[in-house]
């Protein structure tokens, strides 16, 4: 289950050792410590109206659960794309991050529309979905990018009456076009992308586009395939794999606070040590029917997942 992101009271975070303090405050309050009680009051205050302004797992009310069940047990789905659920979780990672049916949310890099055809009907009667096709700077994935931008148009065309809300753009060099990204998202989602924006050198002008397009209080979502500590960048590139401290000091450098990290897409079998890297691992096979047995029984990869907020 997702880890909730608790924010208590100041006067619960002292040790033991120093509750005496508290008590003399309160056994003989001084000017100063009368003061410094009002202060940490407020601020306890602020942290728990901040805390309750995030929507997570455990505030979602049970008609959004209900809506986001709907989507992800709705038609539009594959029996290829559901088989997937067991591993990706979706359900629990839209809740930690706080997704709601009526925000704005803005979905990097789609690839085949995995998420998009659950985000799609989810968002549809009461919120806004905007989809950003990533334009690598590598001349050489252009054809690819090209074909998968012609294959995600198609499976938009095709059904109108669950996509055509969804405003398609493109995100290149840190830039976003195709829609208005000026602080007006609630919600930047991005799932196994990370690594690719390393590999091409984008991964800090990206964070600095998600965190303009966000308003004060957004959530960036981050789904990522995580690396052993001490993996080197090199290391990241070739395997795909990607440090938790790496992209936690990414983002910090790009103005985010990191809000909470779940387990939910964690795999213990992933030992991250294969000829192709993570895409050895379903669904890609790489290898094709070398060691396909092996891998299956593993599972898709081992991902951290995070939260980050844009401070108001």
């Amino acid at each position: 289950m997702p880890q909730a992101h608790i924010v208590m009271p100041i006067g619960d975070f002292f040790p033991g050792r120093s509750r005496p303090i508290m008590g003399a405050m309160n056994t003989h309050p001084t000017p100063q410590a009368r003061a410094l009680r009002a202060t940490l009051a407020v601020l306890s205050a602020a942290l728990l109206l901040a805390a309750c302004a995030m929507p997570t797992a455990s505030t979602f009310s049970a008609a959004d659960s209900a809506s986001l069940d709907a989507a992800i047990s709705g038609p539009l789905r594959s029996d290829k794309a559901r088989a997937r659920d067991v591993y990706r979780h979706p359900k629990e990672t839209l809740q930690f991050f706080g997704v709601t049916p009526s925000q704005t949310v803005l979905e990097i890099a789609p690839g085949g529309g995995w998420y998009t055809e659950i985000l799609a009907p989810y968002l549809h009667d009461h919120g806004t979905l905007y989809e950003a096709q990533y334009d690598s700077p590598e001349a050489a994935s252009a054809a690819e990018e090209q074909a998968g931008r012609a294959s995600f148009a198609r499976k938009l065309a095709a059904t109108p009456a669950v996509y055509g809300n969804v405003m398609v753009g493109t995100l290149r060099a840190g830039q976003f076009s195709g829609f208005p990204a000026n602080g007006s998202v609630d919600q930047v989602l991005t799932f196994r992308n990370i690594h690719n924006w390393i590999k091409d050198g984008q991964i800090d002008a990206n964070l600095h586009a998600f965190y303009a397009a966000l308003k004060p209080g957004g959530i960036l979502g981050v789904e990522e395939h995580r690396a052993a500590p001490g993996t080197s960048l090199q290391q990241t590139i070739d395997s795909g794999y990607v440090t938790e401290a790496y992209v936690i000091e990414h983002a910090r450098a790009a103005g985010f606070e990191l809000a909470g990290q779940s387990e939910v897409n964690s795999n213990p079998r992933d030992t991250k040590n294969y000829p192709h890297g993570v895409w050895s691992l379903p669904p890609t096979y790489e290898g094709h029917d070398v060691d396909r047995a092996k891998y299956a029984a593993i599972g898709e990869s081992d991902r951290m997942t995070l939260r980050f907020v844009k401070p108001r």
